[in-house]
């Protein structure tokens, strides 16, 4: 809201999954700088011509709440403001982490001072020019704000400008993942200095990236290609986002030429699309994650053995099957197989009998029904919650399925009104992203309010661990505790599944789900 082929293309989790823990001390890095630069343009698929330049119009499920970097949780957000913003570093399809907005960065031996050297003649969408003062404003909002990836900065003693192109950030402890931290996926972004006091981010966009955000209604969102951009040009004058949340609207409109590209396709077509001519179908494995969450602030949620009760009640097999239609791998914990962190843990089978006595216990404090949250502009969760709502029925405990407006759902999610919720966690790279934030008991996402003291010290711990076998050893253990305790209720790993029109050149589906169009080539 996380297995397969890409035209012939493997993503490598393995490399993923190391790459995060960045720099060793005092190791040096510069890379090659990559590419992307960015106007506007039409308004329907069929209308635009060949080779570069026209409208590329893409179909995606959900509306965005909000265009605050530093602020939003959605993924329909970040969807649009990947090709908006900035940060400094970013990682490739395979997860290495490249020069963005930085071109090198070296460390100290001790692994506690990061000096970033900052790319020269950037600018803003508004004009202004980018430096190191727009670094320490970006990342010093979101600490002092408590926004709601302050957690990434943990072990962050201090951010510094020290001279107008470089970044010094010191540490209190070695940061395996800072490089993942900072540059995983854009609510890292930089902004200008002082954007958020003069601009209201939540309805516009002051980037440094290869488009600008021109139009925004209530059908979608037009991006422009940004001339001044640092890297190479945009190769289409602008972008289309559509909301269509119905899969198959998505998929007819697809065929029809209405739009170019759409990651909204039914998964119960995938096997027939492989050999489509009508349309380019990529398929690879994500680094994402879905779950059902209870919320233990409220009884019997905050009962162990209720949660636990659940757990065994539910078929993830039927589950995913429904879901998904095969275009995903069940799970009892975050991390996918292909991973390096990957670890083999699934203590709860399905058994009704174990569930129907463990629920049983606690039958006079279950809600009748209980309310299962989910959202229809991702419809997997409908389908999910149907099974769950049936299976569930069978151990003692009637479900009520809510269905919500995106926005409505992470309202409600962050004000703690819900019984129970159903969606997906994005784009991870390093297992500090899988588990910091959703489980320590402080934690900035972990709406479930879940708290196990040595499920804290496990994380902090590993969070701070520079051997990585020993890291793994603490996330292994800690991962045990979070599935025993059912925090999360983690049910499958899904694919990446997304589809375009053929003949449409340079575009690159990726495991994390971000989704570039800088690079991208109208059909002819």
């Amino acid at each position: 809201m996380n297995r397969g082929k890409v035209r012939g293309h493997a993503v490598a989790l393995a490399v993923i999954a190391l790459v995060s823990a960045g720099c060793g001390g005092g190791d040096d890095v510069n890379v090659d700088d990559p590419g992307g630069d960015g106007e506007s343009a039409g308004s329907g698929a069929g209308d635009n011509q060949g080779g570069d330049g026209g409208t590329l119009i893409a179909a995606i499920s959900a509306q965005p709440d909000q265009f605050d970097p530093h602020k939003t949780q959605a993924y329909a957000s970040f969807q649009i403001l990947e090709n908006v913003y900035d940060t400094l570093v970013v990682p490739d399809a395979e997860g290495e982490f490249q020069p963005s907005l930085a071109t090198e960065w070296t460390t100290s031996e001790d692994g506690l001072t990061w000096t970033f050297t900052l790319r020269e003649g950037v600018t803003f969408h508004d004009g202004s020019s980018f430096d190191s003062a727009d670094v320490v404003y970006s990342y010093n909002r979101i600490i002092d704000e408590q926004l709601a990836n302050a957690y990434r900065f943990a072990s962050v003693a201090s951010v510094e400008a020290t001279d107008p192109q470089t970044v010094t950030i010191t540490l209190t402890a070695p940061t395996p993942a800072l490089l993942d931290n900072i540059g995983g996926f854009k609510g890292m972004s930089i902004i200008p200095e002082g954007a958020a006091e003069a601009t209201d981010l939540a309805t516009t966009a002051v980037g440094t990236g290869p488009f600008t955000l021109e139009d925004t209604g209530a059908n979608g969102v037009t991006l422009a290609r940004y001339d001044d951009y640092w890297g190479d040009p945009a190769l289409v004058d602008s972008v289309e986002f559509q909301y269509v949340s119905e899969p198959a609207a998505a998929l007819t409109a697809l065929r029809s030429g209405d739009v170019h590209w759409t990651d909204n396709v039914p998964p119960q077509d995938i096997e027939g699309l492989e050999g489509d001519d009508e349309v380019e179908l990529g398929v690879t494995p994500s680094v994402d994650y879905w779950y059902l969450a209870m919320n233990q602030t409220k009884p019997p949620f905050d009962n162990r053995d209720f949660r636990r009760g659940v757990a065994f009640g539910i078929d993830r097999d039927e589950v995913t099957e429904a879901a998904r239609f095969g275009a995903a791998t069940t799970n009892q914990a975050a991390i996918p197989e292909q991973s390096r962190w990957y670890h083999e843990y699934a203590p709860f089978e399905h058994d009704p009998d174990q569930a129907a006595e463990l629920i049983g216990a606690n039958a006079a404090a279950t809600p009748q029904p209980m309310a299962l949250m989910v959202t229809d502009e991702y419809p997997e969760t409908v389908q999910a919650a149907q099974v769950i709502q049936a299976q569930l029925a069978e151990v003692g405990v009637e479900v009520g399925i809510e269905q919500e407006a995106f926005a409505t759902w992470l309202d409600r999610q962050a004000a703690g009104d819900y019984d129970a919720f159903l969606l997906g966690w994005l784009g991870n790279l390093d297992p500090f992203g899988f588990y910091h934030a959703q489980h320590v008991c402080e934690g900035t996402s972990n709406f479930q309010g879940y708290c196990n003291p040595e499920v804290d010290t496990l994380l902090q711990s590993a969070a701070a661990e520079t051997d990585q076998d020993a890291r793994k050893t603490l996330y292994d253990q800690a991962a045990e505790l979070i599935v025993d305790d059912v925090s999360y209720l983690y049910l499958y790993n899904p694919d990446v599944v997304q589809a375009w029109a053929p003949g449409m050149e340079g575009y690159e589906i990726r495991a994390d789900k971000a989704i570039n169009f800088e690079t991208v080539r109208l059909p002819e």
